[in-house]
């Protein structure tokens, strides 16, 4: 089971550097930088702490709602925690599905519809950025909602409210982390992203391909043996410490 926990906190580190290189999260960082600061890629070069204070408020915001999203379910699941092989079962037909989504199989209209709240003036101090976080992370996107889907899932299974808290916190850490590094460097941001973007498609099948591995591995309840297979190739000093 602790090497099962592993592997799924690797996967939530994973899936949230998938959404935020998904082709609906990072091409808009620079505006949600300019928003929250209310300044030009320009500027920010020189008012580094600003920056960094309404990232952290902003990054804040979101991992709230989504740790408050795996306190939820996975309490839900905690308490059907005598069911867990049949909700894992039911979770990786919903996996399946969202991957098949991300691939482009199937696009149910009700999916593809955003649904997020709207913003037209720009928030008031560090309390306004914070705010801004909380409407990024109650929003669903085409994108972000699928891989979000699939760690919701793993937190419903997980068998208590603090690991499905673990677990969104380390998906919130794998978007955020990225997101404070982007405010930071955001002139760098802007010329590396010009390379990458023409490679964003495939930072939404490479999505799909894992979250179909990953339901897979649910409906079948052969989920330990992935971990299992992981920790055989963990070096014995390695295993020694974890």
């Amino acid at each position: 089971m602790e090497g099962s926990s592993g592997v799924s906190l690797l996967l939530a580190g994973l899936a949230g550097l998938l959404s935020f290189l998904s082709p609906c999260v990072l091409p808009l960082i620079p505006s949600y930088v300019g928003f929250i600061t209310g300044l030009t890629a320009e500027q920010t070069t020189g008012r580094r702490r600003l920056v960094v204070l309404h990232a952290l408020s902003f990054v804040l915001g979101f991992s709230f709602i989504f740790v408050a999203l795996g306190a939820s379910v996975s309490l839900v699941g905690g308490l059907l925690i005598h069911s867990q092989v049949w909700l894992g079962r039911l979770g990786g037909v919903l996996v399946i599905l969202l991957a098949l989504y991300l691939l482009g199989v199937i696009r149910p209209a009700w999916l593809m519809r955003e649904r997020r709240l709207q913003l037209t003036d720009k928030p008031l101090g560090l309390v306004g950025s914070a705010i801004v976080g909380v409407t990024f992370g109650a929003a669903w996107t085409p994108c972000i909602g699928p891989i979000l889907g699939a760690i919701l899932t793993l937190a419903a299974t997980a068998g208590s409210a603090g690991k499905g808290t673990l677990l969104l916190t380390v998906y919130a850490a794998g978007l955020a982390i990225p997101f404070l590094v982007t405010a930071l460097l955001l002139e760098r941001f802007l010329e590396w992203f010009q390379h990458f973007r023409r490679y964003l498609p495939w930072v939404e099948r490479t999505s799909g391909v894992l979250l179909l591995l990953l339901g897979i591995l649910l409906v079948t309840d052969r989920f330990t043996l992935l971990a299992g297979y992981l920790q055989g190739l963990t070096p014995e000093f390695l295993r020694s410490r974890l």
